[in-house]
Protein backbone atom coordinates (compact mmCIF):
# COMPACT_ATOMS: atom_id res chain seq x y z
CA UNK A 1 0.00 0.00 0.00
CA UNK A 2 1.61 3.03 -1.18
CA UNK A 3 1.69 6.50 1.68
CA UNK A 4 -0.70 8.14 0.03
CA UNK A 5 -3.37 5.47 0.59
CA UNK A 6 -2.31 4.56 3.84
CA UNK A 7 -3.13 8.04 4.95
CA UNK A 8 -6.29 7.81 2.65
CA UNK A 9 -7.24 4.71 5.00
CA UNK A 10 -6.80 6.13 7.96
CA UNK A 11 -9.00 9.60 6.99
CA UNK A 12 -11.76 7.74 6.05
CA UNK A 13 -11.60 5.11 9.52
CA UNK A 14 -11.19 7.46 12.07
CA UNK A 15 -14.21 9.80 14.02
CA UNK A 16 -13.28 13.03 14.11
CA UNK A 17 -16.26 13.16 16.99
CA UNK A 18 -14.95 10.49 19.29
CA UNK A 19 -12.77 11.43 22.73
CA UNK A 20 -9.11 11.18 21.86
CA UNK A 21 -7.39 8.18 22.64
CA UNK A 22 -4.66 7.75 25.82
CA UNK A 23 -2.52 5.96 23.29
CA UNK A 24 -3.01 8.54 20.10
CA UNK A 25 -1.14 10.79 18.38
CA UNK A 26 -0.91 14.35 19.13
CA UNK A 27 -4.58 15.71 19.34
CA UNK A 28 -5.72 11.88 18.96
CA UNK A 29 -4.96 11.85 15.14
CA UNK A 30 -3.81 8.29 13.63
CA UNK A 31 -0.97 9.73 11.80
CA UNK A 32 2.85 9.21 12.14
CA UNK A 33 5.34 12.05 11.16
CA UNK A 34 6.21 10.20 7.70
CA UNK A 35 2.59 10.63 6.81
CA UNK A 36 1.75 13.54 7.83
CA UNK A 37 2.06 16.86 6.01
CA UNK A 38 2.73 18.96 9.34
CA UNK A 39 5.41 17.60 11.42
CA UNK A 40 5.66 19.29 15.19
CA UNK A 41 9.52 18.86 16.34
CA UNK A 42 9.75 18.64 20.22
CA UNK A 43 12.74 20.27 21.86
CA UNK A 44 12.83 19.66 25.63
CA UNK A 45 15.38 22.22 26.53
CA UNK A 46 15.85 24.79 29.39
CA UNK A 47 19.47 25.19 30.30
CA UNK A 48 19.30 29.37 30.20
CA UNK A 49 15.76 29.76 31.90
CA UNK A 50 16.73 32.55 34.21
CA UNK A 51 13.72 32.44 36.30
CA UNK A 52 11.39 29.39 37.05
CA UNK A 53 12.07 26.23 35.18
CA UNK A 54 9.60 23.57 33.97
CA UNK A 55 9.42 24.39 30.35
CA UNK A 56 11.31 21.14 29.10
CA UNK A 57 8.32 19.13 30.23
CA UNK A 58 5.94 21.25 27.98
CA UNK A 59 6.21 19.38 24.71
CA UNK A 60 4.79 16.28 27.12
CA UNK A 61 2.33 17.83 28.83
CA UNK A 62 0.96 19.78 25.01
CA UNK A 63 0.55 16.26 23.50
CA UNK A 64 -1.39 14.90 26.74
CA UNK A 65 -3.69 17.90 27.11
CA UNK A 66 -3.76 17.80 23.08
CA UNK A 67 -6.44 14.55 23.21
CA UNK A 68 -8.76 16.97 25.05
CA UNK A 69 -8.98 19.15 22.06
CA UNK A 70 -12.13 18.91 19.76
CA UNK A 71 -10.73 18.99 16.34
CA UNK A 72 -13.44 20.85 14.82
CA UNK A 73 -12.99 24.64 13.53
CA UNK A 74 -15.55 26.86 11.99
CA UNK A 75 -12.80 28.32 9.66
CA UNK A 76 -11.32 25.15 8.41
CA UNK A 77 -13.98 22.41 9.10
CA UNK A 78 -11.86 19.62 7.85
CA UNK A 79 -8.23 20.61 9.39
CA UNK A 80 -8.05 17.60 11.17
CA UNK A 81 -7.52 15.27 7.53
CA UNK A 82 -4.57 17.21 7.05
CA UNK A 83 -2.21 14.78 8.32
CA UNK A 84 -0.54 16.49 11.47
CA UNK A 85 1.71 14.29 14.08
CA UNK A 86 4.24 15.43 16.39
CA UNK A 87 7.74 13.72 15.96
CA UNK A 88 9.93 11.52 18.51
CA UNK A 89 12.01 14.29 21.10
CA UNK A 90 15.57 13.80 20.87
CA UNK A 91 16.75 11.71 23.24
CA UNK A 92 20.34 13.32 23.22
CA UNK A 93 18.97 17.31 23.57
CA UNK A 94 16.93 15.91 26.88
CA UNK A 95 19.74 14.06 28.53
CA UNK A 96 21.83 17.31 27.65
CA UNK A 97 19.27 19.86 29.01
CA UNK A 98 18.95 17.55 32.15
CA UNK A 99 22.61 17.49 32.74
CA UNK A 100 23.43 21.03 32.18
CA UNK A 101 20.20 22.92 33.95
CA UNK A 102 21.11 22.14 37.21
CA UNK A 103 24.77 23.51 36.90
CA UNK A 104 23.93 26.91 34.83
CA UNK A 105 20.83 27.26 37.85
CA UNK A 106 24.22 26.97 40.49
CA UNK A 107 26.08 29.48 38.22
CA UNK A 108 23.41 31.97 37.53
CA UNK A 109 22.79 31.99 41.67
CA UNK A 110 26.90 32.44 41.88
CA UNK A 111 26.45 35.60 39.79
CA UNK A 112 23.29 36.42 41.73
CA UNK A 113 25.23 36.63 45.15
CA UNK A 114 28.13 38.77 43.49
CA UNK A 115 30.20 36.29 41.95
CA UNK A 116 31.76 35.48 44.83
CA UNK A 117 35.32 33.95 44.96
CA UNK A 118 34.39 30.91 46.65
CA UNK A 119 32.93 29.24 44.02
CA UNK A 120 35.09 30.47 41.15
CA UNK A 121 36.67 27.82 39.76
CA UNK A 122 33.66 25.64 39.73
CA UNK A 123 31.26 28.29 37.74
CA UNK A 124 33.58 29.96 35.76
CA UNK A 125 33.84 27.47 33.37
CA UNK A 126 29.86 26.91 33.10
CA UNK A 127 28.81 29.19 30.31
CA UNK A 128 31.57 28.30 27.57
CA UNK A 129 30.44 24.63 28.30
CA UNK A 130 26.73 25.69 27.58
CA UNK A 131 27.24 27.35 24.57
CA UNK A 132 29.40 24.51 23.19
CA UNK A 133 25.94 22.63 23.82
CA UNK A 134 23.86 25.02 22.16
CA UNK A 135 26.16 24.91 19.00
CA UNK A 136 25.60 20.86 19.10
CA UNK A 137 21.52 21.84 19.68
CA UNK A 138 21.12 24.11 16.90
CA UNK A 139 23.35 22.09 13.92
CA UNK A 140 21.32 19.15 14.88
CA UNK A 141 17.59 20.87 15.17
CA UNK A 142 19.13 22.66 11.75
CA UNK A 143 19.46 19.03 10.23
CA UNK A 144 16.61 17.64 11.45
CA UNK A 145 13.98 20.34 10.30
CA UNK A 146 15.81 20.90 7.47
CA UNK A 147 15.14 17.17 6.22
CA UNK A 148 11.90 17.58 7.03
CA UNK A 149 11.08 20.73 4.86
CA UNK A 150 12.91 19.21 1.80
CA UNK A 151 10.81 16.57 2.15
CA UNK A 152 8.24 18.79 1.88
CA UNK A 153 6.61 19.01 5.43
CA UNK A 154 5.28 21.67 6.79
CA UNK A 155 7.25 22.15 10.39
CA UNK A 156 6.48 23.82 13.77
CA UNK A 157 9.72 23.53 16.65
CA UNK A 158 8.22 23.04 19.92
CA UNK A 159 9.91 24.02 23.06
CA UNK A 160 11.27 24.22 25.74
CA UNK A 161 12.77 27.59 25.86
CA UNK A 162 13.07 30.47 23.41
CA UNK A 163 16.50 29.24 22.38
CA UNK A 164 15.19 26.61 21.15
CA UNK A 165 14.45 27.62 17.45
CA UNK A 166 17.88 28.89 16.35
CA UNK A 167 18.58 25.94 13.97
CA UNK A 168 15.25 25.64 12.58
CA UNK A 169 15.60 29.74 11.53
CA UNK A 170 19.25 28.64 9.90
CA UNK A 171 17.81 25.94 8.03
CA UNK A 172 15.10 28.20 6.44
CA UNK A 173 17.52 30.85 5.77
CA UNK A 174 19.17 28.26 3.63
CA UNK A 175 15.84 28.07 1.59
CA UNK A 176 14.45 31.35 1.49
CA UNK A 177 15.74 34.07 0.12
CA UNK A 178 14.27 37.03 2.41
CA UNK A 179 11.50 36.38 5.31
CA UNK A 180 10.27 38.53 8.50
CA UNK A 181 9.75 37.00 11.98
CA UNK A 182 6.27 38.12 13.95
CA UNK A 183 7.27 37.34 17.80
CA UNK A 184 5.20 37.04 20.09
CA UNK A 185 6.32 37.80 23.39
CA UNK A 186 6.34 39.67 27.33
CA UNK A 187 9.87 40.33 26.25
CA UNK A 188 12.62 41.64 23.10
CA UNK A 189 15.27 39.00 23.58
CA UNK A 190 17.48 40.95 21.85
CA UNK A 191 20.37 40.81 24.58
CA UNK A 192 23.58 40.02 22.98
CA UNK A 193 23.91 37.64 25.74
CA UNK A 194 22.48 37.27 29.18
CA UNK A 195 24.17 35.89 32.13
CA UNK A 196 27.26 34.80 29.93
CA UNK A 197 24.93 32.33 27.78
CA UNK A 198 25.37 33.01 23.99
CA UNK A 199 22.73 30.77 23.23
CA UNK A 200 20.26 32.26 26.36
CA UNK A 201 16.70 32.61 25.71
CA UNK A 202 16.69 36.02 26.15
CA UNK A 203 19.41 36.30 23.25
CA UNK A 204 17.01 33.87 20.42
CA UNK A 205 15.95 37.36 18.60
CA UNK A 206 19.41 38.94 19.01
CA UNK A 207 20.83 35.71 17.52
CA UNK A 208 18.52 35.53 14.93
CA UNK A 209 19.03 38.83 13.15
CA UNK A 210 22.64 37.49 12.25
CA UNK A 211 20.82 35.55 9.06
CA UNK A 212 20.94 38.06 6.75
CA UNK A 213 17.52 36.58 5.23
CA UNK A 214 15.99 38.19 8.16
CA UNK A 215 14.83 41.01 6.45
CA UNK A 216 11.87 42.31 9.30
CA UNK A 217 11.74 41.25 12.93
CA UNK A 218 8.03 42.58 14.13
CA UNK A 219 7.46 42.44 17.65
CA UNK A 220 4.08 42.03 19.29
CA UNK A 221 2.77 42.07 22.75
CA UNK A 222 6.46 43.10 24.51
CA UNK A 223 6.22 44.87 27.56
CA UNK A 224 9.53 44.00 29.70
CA UNK A 225 12.72 45.21 28.18
CA UNK A 226 15.87 46.96 29.00
CA UNK A 227 17.49 49.90 27.60
CA UNK A 228 20.29 47.70 25.94
CA UNK A 229 17.38 46.27 23.67
CA UNK A 230 15.71 49.67 23.52
CA UNK A 231 18.40 51.31 22.00
CA UNK A 232 18.81 48.17 19.80
CA UNK A 233 15.49 48.88 18.29
CA UNK A 234 15.88 52.39 17.85
CA UNK A 235 18.89 51.97 15.84
CA UNK A 236 17.92 49.63 13.75
CA UNK A 237 16.68 51.59 11.04
CA UNK A 238 13.19 50.13 10.91
CA UNK A 239 14.48 46.49 10.65
CA UNK A 240 13.02 45.82 14.07
CA UNK A 241 9.40 47.00 14.53
CA UNK A 242 7.94 47.11 17.99
CA UNK A 243 4.16 46.90 18.43
CA UNK A 244 4.44 47.03 22.41
CA UNK A 245 2.14 46.29 24.71
CA UNK A 246 1.88 50.22 25.84
CA UNK A 247 1.14 50.99 22.49
CA UNK A 248 -1.31 48.15 22.04
CA UNK A 249 -3.03 49.49 24.62
CA UNK A 250 -3.13 52.74 23.69
CA UNK A 251 -4.54 52.04 20.71
CA UNK A 252 -7.02 50.66 22.62
CA UNK A 253 -8.08 53.23 24.95
CA UNK A 254 -8.23 55.37 22.07
CA UNK A 255 -11.12 53.39 20.82
CA UNK A 256 -9.27 51.71 17.99
CA UNK A 257 -10.36 48.45 16.80
CA UNK A 258 -8.40 45.37 17.20
CA UNK A 259 -8.80 45.00 13.40
CA UNK A 260 -7.01 48.19 12.87
CA UNK A 261 -4.33 47.89 14.75
CA UNK A 262 -3.50 44.41 13.18
CA UNK A 263 -3.66 46.01 9.98
CA UNK A 264 -0.79 48.03 11.14
CA UNK A 265 1.23 45.02 12.02
CA UNK A 266 0.13 43.42 8.82
CA UNK A 267 1.48 46.30 7.01
CA UNK A 268 4.76 45.66 8.23
CA UNK A 269 4.97 42.51 6.91
CA UNK A 270 6.59 41.27 3.73
CA UNK A 271 4.88 38.23 1.68
CA UNK A 272 6.81 35.38 4.03
CA UNK A 273 7.20 34.93 7.42
CA UNK A 274 7.80 33.07 10.43
CA UNK A 275 6.01 32.71 13.60
CA UNK A 276 7.86 32.70 17.14
CA UNK A 277 5.31 32.67 19.65
CA UNK A 278 6.57 32.37 23.54
CA UNK A 279 3.44 32.06 25.81
CA UNK A 280 4.45 34.89 28.52
CA UNK A 281 3.15 37.10 25.08
CA UNK A 282 -0.82 35.79 26.30
CA UNK A 283 -2.07 37.68 29.25
CA UNK A 284 -0.19 35.51 32.80
CA UNK A 285 -4.13 33.78 33.60
CA UNK A 286 -3.27 32.31 30.49
CA UNK A 287 -0.06 31.12 31.04
CA UNK A 288 0.60 31.15 35.39
CA UNK A 289 3.06 28.47 34.82
CA UNK A 290 5.66 30.08 32.29
CA UNK A 291 8.86 31.12 33.25
CA UNK A 292 9.03 34.50 33.40
CA UNK A 293 5.25 36.18 33.69
CA UNK A 294 4.91 39.51 32.99
CA UNK A 295 1.53 41.40 33.65
CA UNK A 296 -0.75 42.38 30.50
CA UNK A 297 -0.28 40.67 27.66
CA UNK A 298 -2.84 39.06 24.64
CA UNK A 299 -5.86 38.10 24.97
CA UNK A 300 -5.69 33.92 23.54
CA UNK A 301 -8.42 35.36 20.60
CA UNK A 302 -6.50 38.39 19.91
CA UNK A 303 -3.20 36.61 19.19
CA UNK A 304 -4.89 33.82 16.82
CA UNK A 305 -7.44 36.71 14.91
CA UNK A 306 -3.64 38.45 14.12
CA UNK A 307 -2.41 34.88 12.91
CA UNK A 308 -5.97 34.59 11.19
CA UNK A 309 -5.67 38.14 9.54
CA UNK A 310 -1.88 37.63 8.09
CA UNK A 311 -3.03 34.27 6.42
CA UNK A 312 -6.14 36.24 5.11
CA UNK A 313 -3.75 38.66 3.59
CA UNK A 314 -2.23 36.38 1.19
CA UNK A 315 0.96 36.01 3.52
CA UNK A 316 2.73 32.72 4.04
CA UNK A 317 3.77 31.24 7.06
CA UNK A 318 6.59 29.56 6.09
CA UNK A 319 7.09 27.97 9.53
CA UNK A 320 6.98 29.21 13.53
CA UNK A 321 7.52 27.59 17.02
CA UNK A 322 5.84 27.74 20.29
CA UNK A 323 7.96 27.95 23.51
CA UNK A 324 8.20 28.36 27.33
CA UNK A 325 4.82 26.37 27.62
CA UNK A 326 5.85 25.58 31.62
CA UNK A 327 2.82 22.42 33.09
CA UNK A 328 3.84 24.01 36.47
CA UNK A 329 0.84 23.04 39.36
CA UNK A 330 -2.37 23.14 36.65
CA UNK A 331 -3.03 21.74 33.55
CA UNK A 332 -4.30 24.96 32.31
CA UNK A 333 -0.99 25.62 30.92
CA UNK A 334 -0.96 22.96 28.54
CA UNK A 335 -4.55 23.30 28.05
CA UNK A 336 -3.78 26.65 26.52
CA UNK A 337 -0.89 25.81 24.55
CA UNK A 338 -2.42 22.83 23.25
CA UNK A 339 -5.21 25.16 21.49
CA UNK A 340 -2.53 27.30 20.38
CA UNK A 341 -0.38 24.67 18.78
CA UNK A 342 -3.68 23.64 16.62
CA UNK A 343 -4.12 27.09 15.59
CA UNK A 344 -0.62 27.60 14.07
CA UNK A 345 -0.17 24.48 12.69
CA UNK A 346 -3.62 24.27 10.90
CA UNK A 347 -3.14 28.29 10.04
CA UNK A 348 0.41 27.50 8.63
CA UNK A 349 -1.38 24.77 6.66
CA UNK A 350 -3.93 27.15 5.19
CA UNK A 351 -1.12 29.77 4.20
CA UNK A 352 0.75 27.21 2.70
CA UNK A 353 -1.96 25.67 0.61
CA UNK A 354 -2.16 22.55 2.26
CA UNK A 355 -5.79 23.79 3.36
CA UNK A 356 -9.04 25.50 2.70
CA UNK A 357 -10.57 28.04 4.90
CA UNK A 358 -13.65 30.73 4.55
CA UNK A 359 -12.20 33.84 3.77
CA UNK A 360 -8.66 32.44 2.08
CA UNK A 361 -8.85 32.09 -1.63
CA UNK A 362 -6.22 30.18 -2.84
CA UNK A 363 -3.77 31.28 -5.69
Amino acid sequence: MSKADALAQKIASFDPNAPGEAEGGLFGLPFTADEAQVVVVPVPWEVTVSYRAGTAQGPAAIHEASLQVDLYDSDIPHAWKLGLAMDEADATIAAASQELRPLAAEYIGWLEEGRPEEGRKKHEGVPAQVTTAGQKMMQSLKERTGALLDAGKGVVLLGGDHSTPLGFLHALAERHEEFAILQFDAHCDLRPSYEGFQYSHASIMHNALELPQVKKLVQVGIRDFCQQEAELIEHSNGRVALFSQRFLSDEKFAKKSWKKVCGKIIAQLPKKVYISFDIDGLDPKLCPGTGTPVPGGLEFEEATYLIRAIVREGIEIIGCDLNEVAPGDTEWNAIVGARLLYQLCNWMAVSQGRLTAKGVHAE
